[in-house]
């Protein structure tokens, strides 16, 4: 407004900061948003049973022109012992996106993510997302799903993202009775995963936050 609309050598390059700026204030606040319903329970979760295979292959659908523009390798590891996982989708497929999205921005061009599922016990199942990424100081490990923290403040911004994706990945799980945990080796990888119920619980439990880092 100031003269910059006539500066032919620049004008572009602004209106590209004026875009990117909006889409980060718009993710922001819809994460923002999703964490409060989640936190709140406004949130409403649709329980049911569903193929773990099946969850999986749809977000890795999701992923895949991203994956092959980096030229990262997604594969899946199932374990033949996991069959059915008792959850809402939509958020099981919120939490995958969240920590795929991570996982590509932090593992360089070539490498690879894995993701997949095991037992965990006789009444849930672990799914995970394993990379082949920078990794994470030993000392960031127990922060990492608190709310607008990062590891390296400087390449977050660089990267984009809103500082809340695994605050949401945590909360989601817990609203389904499940849990977080991450191990990560620094500049070998991090492995990142949350647990499921098998089956619809006996009896409703009042869920208590839980996450393990190692």
């Amino acid at each position: 407004m100031d003269g910059a609309l006539e500066d032919h050598a620049n004008n572009m390059r602004f209106l590209g900061i004026i875009r990117q700026n909006a889409e980060r204030l718009a993710s922001l606040t819809a994460d923002l948003l999703t964490l409060s319903r989640v936190e709140m329970r406004r949130k409403e979760l649709n329980f049911a049973s569903y193929q773990a295979s099946e969850l999986l292959t749809e977000v890795i659908d999701t992923v895949l022109p991203i994956a092959h523009k980096k030229q990262i390798r997604l594969q899946r590891q199932l374990s033949p012992e996991v069959d059915s996982v008792y959850c809402d989708a939509e958020a099981v497929h919120q939490i995958l996106i969240n920590l795929l999205d991570n996982a590509m921005k932090y593992t360089p061009d070539g490498g690879s993510i894995t993701l997949g599922t095991r037992p965990r016990g006789p009444s849930h199942v672990e799914i995970f997302v394993q990379d082949t990424g920078v990794g994470i100081p030993a000392e960031d490990v127990p922060r990492l799903f608190e709310r607008f923290y990062r590891v390296d403040k400087a390449r977050s911004r660089e990267l984009g993202g809103t500082g809340l994706g695994l605050a949401i990945v945590k909360h989601l799980a817990l609203a389904q009775n499940g849990e977080v945990h991450v191990e990560s080796v620094l500049n070998q990888g991090s492995t990142f995963s949350f647990t499921l119920p098998v089956e619809a619980p006996a009896v409703p439990q009042e869920v208590h936050p839980q996450f393990t880092a190692s």
